[in-house]
């Protein structure tokens, strides 16, 4: 960097070179990931009936690429100002919402299923996610309106960052924590519960599945709350998308996986897997 800028400058202008290579890098890693499913997932789209769990993968698995098109417009595109810089990233936001929303609703109907459809558990489920996606809106967006958005003073540096009113952004990814941690305490509790009594290798998937995606979620909700309230400039959101991203693909990957097994099984019982198939085996075994 020429010596003419302050420090101050330079380290904007490094943070948002990290941000843009970071989400260049996810957007290589979700179309690699995207390339070598296709096959699989064609068959699944051409071959499964249209219900609400598939309308559910359509939009988990493809929001993304809205994300990665509105993200990449504004880490690339030259001369942004403050409210293109605002307008831009709250469509972003709103994608990132909607992405994370209908990955973990693939998950809270796997507990669902795992606890045998209890209405109390889905009751408890459904109200904390439901207070969650309240307080994250209005963090989210209550922080993106009254933080302003600057760019980078040096030439040819673009995208932008809120200078300030961004720590706010850490409490969405601490409620996310808290309800991580009561899935992944409810799935503990119905393996305890049922590992000697059940012998279903659907459920045994259903539980591996459940387990990997929560554990996820914990570490990187602690990874973005941590670098939301430690690190300044663009650092401070590098890694927010990239969570919902990998939530996003664990969730429509582990799915995938589930509709496969179960047809290569039996391929004239099943053509998919409905809201009451995600329980355990027995009541396709006895069909």
């Amino acid at each position: 960097m020429d010596s003419k800028y302050s420090a101050d400058a330079v380290a904007v202008a490094r943070s948002l070179q990290v941000f843009t290579s970071i989400y260049t890098s996810m957007a290589t890693f979700w179309i690699y990931d995207y390339v070598c499913s296709i096959r699989e997932e064609g068959v699944f789209l051409l071959c499964s009936h249209w219900n609400r769990v598939k309308f559910l993968y359509v939009v988990t698995r493809y929001v993304p690429f809205f994300l990665f098109v509105a993200h990449l417009y504004l880490n690339f595109v030259p001369d942004e100002t403050s409210d293109t810089c605002q307008f831009v990233n709250n469509i972003c936001s709103t994608f990132s919402l909607v992405s994370i929303v209908c990955s973990e609703c693939f998950l809270i109907l796997r507990t669902y299923a795992l606890w045998n459809s209890n209405k109390v558990i889905l009751a408890a489920m459904l109200s904390t996610f439901a207070a969650v996606i309240v307080g994250s809106m209005v963090a989210l967006f209550s922080a993106t309106a009254t933080a302003p958005f600057e760019t980078s003073s040096i030439l040819g540096i673009t995208g932008c960052y809120q200078s300030s009113g961004s720590v706010r952004l850490f409490v969405p990814f601490l409620l996310l924590f808290g309800l991580e941690l009561m899935l992944i305490s409810l799935t503990l509790t119905c393996a305890v519960r049922n590992w000697c009594t059940t012998d279903s290798r659907l459920y045994v998937v259903i539980l591996k599945h459940n387990l990997l995606y929560y554990a996820c979620g914990l570490f990187f909700s602690t990874v973005n709350v941590l670098t939301s309230l430690l690190l300044d400039y663009a650092y401070s959101g590098m890694f927010q998308d990239f969570q919902f991203i990998i939530h996003a693909m664990l969730a429509t990957r582990m799915h995938l996986h589930m509709w496969h097994a179960d047809r290569n099984r039996d391929c004239n019982t099943l053509d998919s897997i409905s809201l009451t198939q995600f329980a355990p085996a027995p009541y396709i075994e006895q069909a």
